[in-house]
């Protein structure tokens, strides 16, 4: 027995070694980091602001591979298909990790069997916006117009599926009224007929619809977060201003393929987590209008699993499909 009890002390002190020395070696070649989408939008800048700010910390080079395609759908496979071992990391948005599992009937991936999470680095609050002629001046003045005038507000969004679209849903299901979804191919496309008045309300992001905010071409109703955002102080929540308990954000992580070192994903997620911290960071974040995180791994894995059943509801209530 003494035996035995020693070589079991043995070998943990030897997998304990081992777990320093692979955790002190890494990295020791550049990283890439895939980001799901096309350049430019949402995700690429938040990928981009981090990999510059890691491959300082790392001493590596961080270099992001754009992979768009299908939801996010062709990035994430190329993730899960990758090598467990570090040198490959993805943006895990919200629709590919936690409405495509809803939209889709067979996805090639599991989001939470094929991949490790590190962090949830920002949330994106949706900004509910309305054109002038809309006689309203609060959420709970919409509530009231759309209970009077069951389906007949509409509002836009770049698509099936997306974060607007889903926003809308919601609200309908938490506040019981009968708004109409039109999905448009892009954002552009949906923003120039809100701006015209062909549709009357949109869930988005709020750098793309702050400036007519203050030119006065759209009215900012209500932010979709639970407390307001920093940089519009004087724009309620939704929650607060109609529709208790409501939030909606997209929001942007990093994630690993699965059976990917523990001790790896706790250094990725420490190192982020600092650079989230930084003031030159966080005022970029800001200017993006997105509000870091920088939860832990077990947080994020929890928090995907709680945004998984969610948006699946709101799209099973909903008979939402993929475009």
């Amino acid at each position: 027995m003494k035996r035995k009890f020693l070589k079991s002390v043995l070998a943990l002190c030897c997998g304990l070694a081992m777990s320093v020395a692979h955790a002190q070696s890494y990295p020791n070649k550049p990283i890439r980091l895939i980001v799901p989408f096309p350049p430019g939008g949402g995700n690429d800048v938040i990928a981009r602001v981090i990999a510059q700010k890691l491959s300082e910390r790392l001493g590596q080079q961080v270099v992001v591979d754009n992979r768009a395609g299908a939801n996010g759908i062709v990035g994430l496979q190329a993730l899960m298909q990758s090598p467990p071992d570090g040198y490959t990391l993805a943006v895990g948005a919200a629709g590919p990790l936690a409405v495509n599992p809803s939209l889709y009937d067979k996805l090639p991936y599991d989001p939470l069997k094929d991949f490790s999470p590190i962090t949830n680095m920002v949330n994106y609050p949706l900004l509910l916006v309305v054109h002038p002629s809309v006689p309203v001046k609060t959420t709970q003045d919409l509530v009231n117009l759309a209970k009077a005038k069951p389906k007949q507000l509409y509002f836009a969004s770049p698509g099936s599926g997306n974060s607007g679209h889903l926003a809308g849903e919601l609200l309908n299901s938490m506040a019981n009224v009968q708004t109409v979804h039109v999905p448009y191919k892009g954002q552009g496309p949906a923003l120039s007929d809100l701006i015209s008045g062909q549709v009357q309300m949109l869930y988005s992001s709020i750098p793309s619809v702050l400036p007519q905010v203050k030119s006065g071409q759209l009215n900012a109703l209500a932010v979709g977060s639970a407390k307001r955002v920093p940089s519009l102080p004087d724009i309620p929540t939704i929650s607060e201003s109609g529709v208790p308990g409501y939030e909606a954000y997209s929001w942007v992580g990093m994630v690993a393929p699965a059976k990917t070192p523990k001790d790896i994903v706790n250094r990725l997620n420490r190192e982020i987590v600092d650079i989230l911290k930084q003031k030159d960071v966080s005022e970029k974040l800001n200017q993006q209008g997105a509000l870091p995180v920088g939860d832990s791994p077990e947080q994020f894995a929890a928090y995907i699993k709680a945004e998984i059943d969610k948006w699946g509801a709101v799209v099973r209530a909903a008979n939402i499909k993929a475009d």
